[in-house]
This record gives structure tokens, C-alpha cells and sequence, in this order.
């Protein structure tokens, strides 16, 4: 078989996550696919609802329900159920030199499916990615994107070393059995430097927000007589990374697909005065203690007075949000945010 890079980038190598037996892997997947049938299911039923009985009604039974279910996840304890985090190799402790090295861990593991085939959120996809950029550029991936990092201005962005010493570093929690919050357990993250062995702030990851963002439109505002700096990122390449891929799917965000190395939601409104979806780009990150969300919501630029307009990209929201616990989901807390903020932003 042959596996791109843009496969690897994607989650469509076939390569596996942390789970090694495929059985298990696919009896998740089909409960997963269950439970969204039941989601559309409802959703279609509700639909019905509003044409035949009106919107009072519907309205009330569904403010009920996310009542009941903003409740329930204020009780709940994170981490408690979460089967994500009972694998091993989340919690490895070896020390590896190189990413060269961290890919004896799966290397000689069979692959769960044809690549490009199916989706399979994958770790050590972004692994064997690391590799291919240390051998492209000839430079260890760490001092890569370090870099590449300093760059963009992410200052207090750093690998996450358990030996060194990093000013402001923070401690993480989670809930042991007995639901009762605990220090996360030590973890070697070495492994897996791309995909999820870096430590942020939340200024850096708005820098890295607005530095994307600000490609991704810089192309638009091209009656500025020549003042505007190129992005960091040519805009058709962010336009290429924000694109959905076709056979993907986003756990976080059921609206969502996976494109390359961001879920997308796509602009689309099927009815009028009815639900509207806006155009936007996140990524979660879950760890051993802790959580994480950057959500970039483009603002829907007019063509025809952008070369009017007082102001230069980046326009539009950026939100992220840095947990120091495990297992809490932010995607939909960090959407809420990012309206509200567009929302006054258009009032304005």
C-alpha cells in the first residue's frame, strides 16, 4: 500500500490509535454511528413537530431537554466513564530521543484498513507525520517547530519536558475511580510530539489563531496598495486545510468533517429563518490531565468594499480555551462564545 502524507494528515492511513485490537475499533465506531442515526432521528421528529404543531411547544420540550442535559453534565464527573484514557500507551514513561525512534511503538503493527478507505482519528498517524517533516527539512522535528514557533511570535509554546524547568507550568487533575480529584499520573509524552507533546498558553494560541486566520484572508484584501504583509501561510493553502475531506467524520462536533489536521464546518442553511450554519475551524486536544479547544470563526467579508475597508485581517473570532483536567469537552462552550462575540460584533 502507499500512505501520503496527505492520508496521514487526514486520518485516513489506516494506521492505528491507541487501541490495538480492530474489533473493539469497529464496535465503537458502530456505536457511534448508532447513536448519530438516533440524533438525526430526533432531530427529524422535532422537525415535524414545528411544521404540524407549531414552534411553542417544540421550543418548550427542547429547552427541557438541554436543561436535563446541562445538568447532567454539570453533576457528572469528567474522566470517570471515559474509556478513551483506560489505554495503556497513554500513560508510557519511556524517554525517546527522536521521533525516528517513537515509531518502534507501532511500526510493525498491521494496519486497520486500506489506506484511504476509512477514518481513524490516529496519534501515531501525526507520528509517522513528524518523521516525514524531520527527514524533508533535515532538522530535528522539535527544533522545527520551535522555529517555527518563535516565528509566530508563541514565546511561552515549549515541549512538554518533564526535566526542565518551565516557568508557569501547570498541574494537572483528573478524577480517580472514587471520583475524587487527583494529581494526573507522571507520562512521558516523548512519543508523541506532534500529536500532543506541547505545551501552550492561551495569548500563544491566539497568536497561532490569528496568524492562520490572517493568511487565510490576506488574499482577499488586495486594493490596499501593496501595505499589507504576506501571511505566514499562502491563502490557498489554508483554504486547502480547511476544506472537508471526503470519508471523515468529527467525534466533537457532529456538524463537523475532518479536513487536514482541523474539523470543518462548512457554511449551509437549508431553510429560511431556520438554522444556519457559519463557516469555522477547531480542533479539541485531549491529554493526561488535561483539555483544550482553538475554534477560528472567519467573518463573512462583503468582496465588494474590502478594498474600502479602514482594517486588515484577521477578521472574525478566534476562541480557545486551556483545561488543566481531564476529560471536558469545550468544542460546543468555545462555539457559544465565539457567536456570542460575532453577534455583537455585528450589532456594532
Amino acid at each position: 500500500v502507499t500512505i501520503t502524507t496527505r492520508l496521514l494528515v487526514s486520518h485516513l492511513s489506516g494506521i492505528r490509535h491507541y487501541e490495538k485490537d480492530i474489533t473493539k475499533v469497529k464496535e465503537e465506531k458502530e456505536k457511534a454511528n448508532r447513536a448519530l442515526k438516533l440524533t438525526k432521528s430526533h432531530q427529524d421528529k422535532e422537525q415535524k413537530a414545528k411544521e404540524g404543531k407549531g414552534l411553542e411547544k417544540t421550543d418548550c420540550v427542547k429547552q427541557k431537554k438541554e436543561h436535563d442535559s446541562e445538568t447532567k453534565s454539570r453533576h457528572s464527573k469528567p474522566g470517570r466513564n471515559d474509556k478513551e484514557f483506560e489505554q495503556e500507551e497513554y500513560y508510557l514513561k519511556e524517554k525517546f530521543e527522536s521521533v525516528i525512534e517513537s515509531l518502534k511503538i507501532f511500526k510493525n503493527d498491521p494496519l486497520f484498513f486500506k489506506p484511504g478507505d476509512q477514518f481513524l482519528y490516529s496519534t501515531y498517524g501525526f507520528t509517522l507525520l513528524s518523521a516525514v517533516v524531520e527527514r524533508a527539512s533535515g532538522q530535528k522535528f522539535t527544533d522545527y517547530m520551535l522555529k517555527m514557533f518563535r516565528d509566530l511570535d508563541m514565546l511561552s509554546t515549549v515541549l512538554d519536558d518533564n526535566e526542565a524547568m518551565i516557568y508557569n507550568r501547570a498541574r494537572c487533575y483528573i478524577y480517580n475511580k472514587k471520583g475524587r480529584l487527583v494529581n494526573a499520573p507522571y507520562v512521558d509524552n516523548s512519543y508523541k510530539w506532534a500529536g500532543g507533546g506541547f505545551l501552550s498558553s492561551v495569548g500563544d494560541l491566539l497568536k497561532f489563531g490569528n496568524a492562520l486566520l490572517y493568511s487565510y484572508q490576506a488574499g482577499q484584501f488586495k486594493n490596499r496598495n501593496g501595505k499589507l504583509l504576506p501571511g505566514y501561510l499562502k491563502p490557498g493553502t489554508v483554504a486547502m486545510m480547511w476544506t472537508p475531506v471526503p470519508k471523515t467524520e468529527v467525534s466533537w462536533d457532529r456538524d463537523g468533517k475532518y479536513a487536514m489536521a482541523w474539523a470543518v464546518v462548512e457554511k449551509k442553511q437549508q431553510y429560511g429563518c431556520c438554522r444556519q450554519q457559519r463557516h469555522y475551524a477547531s480542533h479539541t486536544g485531549g491529554a493526561v490531565g488535561a483539555s483544550s479547544v482553538l475554534l477560528i470563526l472567519p467573518e463573512e467579508l462583503d468582496p465588494e468594499v474590502l478594498g474600502t475597508w479602514p482594517v486588515a485581517p484577521p477578521r472574525g473570532v478566534i476562541v480557545t480555551i486551556i483545561c488543566n483536567m481531564q476529560s471536558v469537552s469545550l468544542n460546543s462552550t468555545a462555539l457559544k462564545i465565539a457567536r456570542e462575540f460575532d453577534k455583537e460584533k455585528r450589532a456594532q
